[in-house]
């Protein structure tokens, strides 16, 4: 008998003139409740994964792992990932992994691991490389955060880990971690005006969430930062304790000018019309496909008000229908969907928004669901995509 199979494993394809692009979603099986055991599991099927595809882990672009319980779990399964790397010989091959306390829906997972693949069809037309960053602070987050930088034929694409900020309250603190992001991306070469994509986790969004959005807002529109990237914002526990914000982001840069247009649908505000400044998507003609970033999506109007207030199959309905609309707006469907994530102020509620991510098509892709309290306190849920059409749809 064959060993059981130690993770499940949800993958999306894109096939592209220079390359092929995966998003992998990595699910413990085992039930032991053991970070390490779950942790070793996971990381020798997917080593086994990538070997198949021809790939390996300096093809990762960026991994995520979502933990149950960050400063109980984060240790052990960093360290059976480093065991399982040097045993593998590709101890310095990966990027270092965003990691956020966001509880995985399955009571059973210690931890989930979402990836993003780049394998080239030309290896002389690609690089990697890792850029650690120099961060104010030396505690052992900010001793982790970098940058991935990953050049393919003329364009460049930057993935950041963890980025935190030091201050005295949450308005330093989060225009600190804005200026360390910088930082980061001028150690790179690029500026804010190449990134297309930010997530920002909060510690406690209901007392942090305004200083955010007023930091946010004063940096962008200090360094005119136009189209505003993408975004998703809520809460997640960032590691260690001395940070009450966290922020990874992706970047673009290419030789030629990039083609970068904010979406919209006339069924959904603008962000900024509340006060938050971030676009509800970005389209991004790339070299090898053209990206739509949704940013993170709730049950929001056209006015800006949340609707379906306690009705939680409403909130969902009006959510996807928003996420729809947009893509529409592109000449896109859920079908284009490489990748989601699903944010559930409770985790219970989970298998009545998989019934119905499942009943709308929103499925068939890697699409983590885990706990995190939103922006507005009667917020259910919000979702995020990334979806990816052929560079024969670009509109010139």
């Amino acid at each position: 008998m064959g060993r059981a199979r130690a993770c499940s494993t949800v993958v999306g394809r894109f096939a592209g003139p220079e390359a092929n692009e995966l998003s992998i979603l990595c699910h413990p099986t085992d039930r032991s409740g053991d970070a390490a055991r779950q942790a070793e599991g996971i990381y020798r099927e997917l080593a086994a994964f990538l070997a198949a595809e021809r790939a390996s882990f300096r093809d990762l672009t960026c991994e995520r792992l979502f933990l149950r319980d960050i400063r109980r779990d984060l240790p052990l399964v960093l360290g059976a990932r480093t065991q399982m790397l040097a045993d593998l010989g590709q101890g310095a091959d990966a990027p270092s992994p965003v990691c956020i306390q966001q509880a995985p829906d399955a009571a059973h997972a210690t931890f989930e691991l979402a990836a993003s693949v780049v394998i080239p069809r030309r290896r002389d037309a690609w690089t990697v490389r890792d850029v650690p960053a120099a961060p104010s602070c030396a505690c052992e987050g900010c001793r982790r955060s970098a940058a991935r930088l990953v050049r393919l034929g003329d364009q460049t694409s930057l993935y950041t880990s963890n980025v935190h900020g030091v201050g005295n309250n949450p308005l330093e603190e989060a225009s600190s971690m804005f200026r360390e992001a910088e930082r980061l991306l001028e150690q790179c070469g690029m500026g804010f005006a190449d990134v297309v994509r930010t997530w920002i986790h909060l510690r406690d969004i209901a007392r942090d969430y305004d200083a955010l959005n007023q930091a946010r807002r004063e940096f962008f529109g200090a360094r005119a930062v136009e189209p505003r990237p993408a975004s998703t914002g809520v809460q997640g526990g960032p590691f260690p304790d001395a940070h009450d914000f966290s922020m990874s982001l992706s970047a673009v840069r290419s030789s030629r000018p990039l083609g970068r247009t904010r979406m919209s649908t006339p069924t959904l505000a603008e962000a900024w019309s509340y006060g938050a400044d971030f676009s509800r998507g970005l389209r991004v003609i790339e070299s090898n496909r053209v990206t739509l970033h949704v940013s993170g999506t709730a049950s929001i109007d056209e006015a800006g008000r949340t609707v379906h207030v306690g009705d939680l199959e409403g909130q969902v309905g009006r959510m996807l229908h928003n996420v729809e609309s947009l893509l529409a707006e592109e000449s896109a469907t859920v079908a284009h969907v490489l990748s989601g994530i699903a944010y559930l102020k409770h985790v219970d509620d989970a298998p009545v928004v998989r019934a119905m991510l499942r009943e709308r098509g929103f499925d068939g892709f890697p699409c983590a669901v885990v706990e995190a309290p939103l922006c507005r306190p009667e917020l259910l849920c919000e979702v995020e995509a990334v979806a990816a059409l052929p560079l024969a749809t670009a509109r010139a």
